[in-house]
């Protein structure tokens, strides 16, 4: 019966029912020790099948006695009546259960409840622990200082303010799409943190509305956002009968126009990547048109040179690369893994005079 009970449990909580058996165990030595109002130390065995518990008060056998609750000497426990006793073997003296009873169903409810409760928790960090990356679908439960509660059916997670994209506004109850992007171990249990504005929701959603990138024909080299703003992705394709911003794209922007949807207007650039820094550039830069990508070392605020990409744009295409904000030079510019500065032919003059005139003269008379 008892062991019926266990394996029920174990179904229901999917734990191993040796992980409730040894819970009931050590209940029944708590218990035990409550019980007798001892500080030795006890150990309790359960038989499944008849749910019999036998406790023992256990000792180690040692030559010289150091902590007198869990040792015992030779010469103690041949007068305790323990044949021929070795050192580090243990003496185990029963202990009478009658008087258990309630007290002790007591101690392993509470303790099992625990024990249970743990091994949940367990479960579902090493179930969520390796979905980092990966699209869920839940439903907005709560809101806490901000930050949003989702339920995703066996447990909740975070998604913070700062994983928020600021375009959307959500009302409990609502259905939401997440992406995993970390799963900590927290004392009131696993802390899964899910976000709206990483790029790797941008990647789930391209892999699930494009067949060529979900079976790898086309490649996404990259992908950056502004949550709620823009993003950029770089796509290359592996076949050269497959154009890689067509098939992002889709007929009539069918493809794109769904992951839009999602993002709630997020507008999105999809551009061809290129293994050249300078042709890269000048597709992630797009919709401008750029005539000309240079290398220039620039000093930082420290004074130290650092390479930058300088781009030179048409004056009626100055405010198109650089975007609203800032945005399309930031953009490009995390795409590439670059620093971008964009100019036209005109402030590029205006610089190189500017140069020209406050560096030292060469020679002299």
């Amino acid at each position: 019966m008892l062991l019926q009970t266990i394996e029920q449990i174990g179904r229901e909580k999917n734990i191993a029912p040796e992980v409730i058996i040894a819970a009931i165990e050590e209940a029944m030595a708590v218990a035990a020790q409550k019980f007798y109002r001892t500080e030795d130390y006890l150990v309790a065995k359960l038989d499944p099948e008849s749910g019999d518990v036998a406790v023992n008060a256990v000792k180690k056998v040692v030559e010289e006695v150091e902590d007198p609750l869990s040792e015992i000497t030779v010469e103690d426990a041949v007068a305790a009546g323990m044949e021929s006793p070795e050192l580090g073997a243990e003496m185990r003296t029963p202990m009478p259960t009658e008087g258990l009873g309630r007290i002790a169903a007591q101690a392993a409810k509470q303790v099992i409840f625990q024990k249970v409760r743990d091994a949940e928790r367990d479960n579902i960090f090493a179930e969520y622990e390796d979905r980092v990356g990966e699209l869920l679908t839940g439903s907005v439960k709560r809101f806490e200082r901000g930050d949003m509660i989702i339920d995703l059916g066996r447990a909740e997670a975070i998604l913070p303010r700062r994983e928020q994209s600021r375009a959307e506004h959500y009302n409990i109850g609502d259905r939401i799409r997440v992406v995993v992007i970390e799963v900590l171990r927290d004392t009131r249990g696993p802390l899964i943190v899910v976000s709206r504005s990483s790029p790797e929701l941008l990647l789930r959603l391209f892999e699930m509305e494009v067949p060529e990138i979900y079976d790898g024909t086309v490649l996404v080299k990259g992908a950056v956002r502004e949550g709620g703003d823009r993003a950029k992705v770089a796509v290359h394709s592996l076949d050269a009968d497959i154009d890689p911003v067509g098939a992002c794209v889709g007929m009539r922007g069918s493809r794109v126009q769904g992951i839009i949807r999602e993002l709630r207007g997020e507008k999105i650039d999809i551009v061809d990547w290129a293994e050249d820094p300078f042709q890269f550039a000048i597709n992630a830069l797009k919709p401008a048109k750029v005539n000309k990508v240079n290398e220039v070392f620039r000093a930082n605020a420290e004074g130290i040179e650092e390479p930058h990409l300088e781009v030179l744009v048409d004056e009626d295409q100055l405010s198109l690369a650089i975007g609203k904000r800032g945005q399309n030079v930031r953009l490009a510019g995390k795409l590439l893994g670059r620093k971008i500065d964009v100019m036209s032919p005109d402030q590029k003059e205006h610089e190189q005079s500017e140069a020209a005139e406050t560096s030292p003269e060469v020679g002299g008379g």
